[in-house]
């Protein structure tokens, strides 16, 4: 199944061998524990609204590799702040704006490096998102 994120003028096709490597470790609930001068216990719980992790990373294995030109791309998107993308993934659409408080927005090595790369040489990608 395709991945797809777009701007909603310009829409980039990832690599469908991308993995949601943080897709188990959303808590939706959030809690808060305090306790009085009397020792009564305060409990207050919430539903989370937004702030989803989706780290879309390649297995150690797969060769999810993206054209530079993608990656160019993707580094543009990430460079305007609080830009909001739609993200689909396994057919669902979210609205997703780049994680760079989080270990920096995206990571792309090269698969072989070229000193003079044009916009064919392929890339190992690893893109951090939030939903809002």
């Amino acid at each position: 199944m395709s991945i797809t994120l777009s701007d909603g003028t310009t829409t980039v096709t990832l690599h469908p061998d991308l993995y949601w490597a943080d897709e188990y470790e959303w808590q939706p609930v959030v809690q808060s524990v305090t306790t009085t001068l009397t020792g009564a216990l305060i409990v207050q719980s919430a539903s989370l609204q937004a702030g989803r992790k989706i780290t879309l990373t390649p297995a150690d294995d797969a060769s999810a590799w993206m054209v530079k030109s993608v990656v160019d791309e993707l580094r543009n998107w990430a460079a305007v702040a609080g830009k909001t993308l739609t993200l689909t993934l396994r057919g669902v659409s979210r609205s997703v704006i780049f994680r760079h408080h989080d270990g920096g927005a995206m990571e792309a090595t090269p698969v072989v490096y070229f000193s003079d790369a044009d916009s064919t040489d392929w890339f190992r990608v690893t893109l951090r998102f939030m939903e809002v």
